[in-house]
């Protein structure tokens, strides 16, 4: 369960970060509130996560679908280019994130 709440987690963390875009400075009310509930959860479910997953791989975990996630969203969203370095690097995050886990 503790890989399942560290998944979730990391899906939050793409929720917060795509909201703080949508929130323009906290300056929008339904925005900001996502983003703040979104954030406690995510944060909420890597500490739960974090009771039975070693430290390192699961924060490395999280921040690496975070950032993959808000990455792809960026792309999808905001238009932000798909170049092909920015894919490989998204790659090779990836390969680091399922390294960690065959390595736990």
């Amino acid at each position: 369960m503790a890989w399942v709440y560290l998944v979730l987690a990391g899906a939050l963390e793409v929720v917060w970060a795509v909201g703080l875009k949508y929130s323009e400075g906290f300056t929008r009310l339904m925005p900001s509130v996502v983003t703040a509930v979104a954030a406690a959860a995510s944060f909420w479910l890597l500490a739960a996560a974090l009771k039975h997953i070693p430290l390192g791989t699961g924060y490395a975990i999280w921040v690496g679908i975070g950032a993959v996630g808000t990455a792809c969203v960026g792309m999808w969203l905001f238009q932000e280019p798909a170049t092909a370095a920015r894919l490989v690097c998204i790659g090779l995050i990836v390969a680091g994130i399922i390294g960690l886990k065959l390595a736990s």
